[in-house]
C-alpha cells in the first residue's frame, strides 16, 4: 500500500522503483500514473517525512521530488538524503524554480530539474537516466564489495606484499623490506593475485587501488617495472 492509499503490488519488487514526493495530490497522482503506464513500480508520498520513514527495498531506485514542500523544502530533503549516504538519484520538479535554486540542486547531485508543467517524455527520460545511474552505482558498489571479500581471504603476509606491489616495488625489493627470500615473495604475490582474481600485475594494482590500499609508510615509490 502506498502512502496515498493506492494498493501497489510493488512493495517487494526485484526491479526498479520510483518514489514521488509532492504535497500536491493531483500532481503526484498524475506522475505516478505516467510512470506506471510504462511499467515502472511507483510509491507516492505527500510529505518528506512519510518518504524518509519508508522502508525502501534494495533495488535500483530514484526520487522525484517537489522542490517546495509544506514544512520542509525539497533541497533540505536532498541534504538529508546526501547525509544518509543513500546515494538515491533525485529528479526535482517545481513550479517556482529559479536559476539559483537549480544550480544549488545540481551542484548537490540532482540528476535533473523539471519545471512544471513538463512534458511527459521529459519526465520519463529523466527517470530513465536516474535509474540507469543508480544501477551503475550499485554495480560499482557490488564490485568493490566483491573485491573486499577477496581481500579478506588474503593472509597477513599476502596483504603486506600487496601493499608493497602498490608502491611499485619488485619482488627483490619487497624481499629486502620484509626480510624474506625473493622466491617466497613471488609465491605470496602469486597467491594474492590468484585470490584477488587479478589477470595481470596491472590489474592487481588497480584492484588494490580500488580498495584504497596504500603503500606502507615511508616506502619510496620507484618507477614501476614489468619485470619481477
Amino acid at each position: 500500500m502506498s502512502s496515498d492509499g493506492h494498493s501497489d503490488a510493488n512493495s517487494k519488487v526485484d526491479h526498479a522503483m520510483v518514489y514521488v514526493v509532492d504535497d500536491d495530490e493531483s500532481m503526484r497522482d498524475a506522475v505516478g500514473m505516467l510512470l506506471r503506464s510504462v511499467g515502472l513500480a511507483v510509491e507516492t508520498f505527500g510529505s518528506a517525512q512519510e518518504f524518509l520513514a519508508y522502508d525502501m527495498p534494495d533495488v535500483p531506485s530514484c526520487l522525484i521530488l517537489d522542490v517546495r514542500l509544506k514544512g520542509q523544502s525539497g533541497l533540505a530533503v536532498q541534504e538529508q538524503i546526501t547525509a544518509s549516504q543513500l546515494g538515491l538519484p533525485i529528479v526535482f520538479m517545481t513550479a517556482h524554480g529559479d536559476i539559483a535554486m537549480t544550480v544549488k540542486a545540481m551542484k548537490a547531485g540532482a540528476k535533473d530539474f523539471l519545471a512544471k508543467p513538463f512534458r511527459d517524455q521529459d519526465m520519463l527520460d529523466a527517470v530513465a537516466h536516474a535509474l540507469a545511474s543508480d544501477e551503475e552505482r550499485r554495480e560499482a558498489n557490488r564490485s568493490v564489495a566483491d573485491l573486499r571479500r577477496c581481500y579478506e581471504s588474503l593472509t597477513t603476509r599476502e596483504r603486506e606484499v600487496m601493499a608493497f606491489v602498490v608502491a611499485g616495488l619488485m619482488n627483490k625489493q619487497i624481499a629486502g623490506e620484509l626480510g624474506l627470500s625473493e622466491i617466497t615473495v613471488k609465491i605470496h604475490r602469486g597467491q594474492a593475485m590468484r585470490k584477488m582474481g587479478a589477470r595481470s600485475l596491472a590489474d592487481f594494482v588497480l584492484k588494490a587501488e580500488a580498495l584504497g590500499i596504500k603503500p606502507p609508510p615511508g616506502t619510496a615509490t620507484p618507477v614501476r617495472s614489468s619485470r619481477s
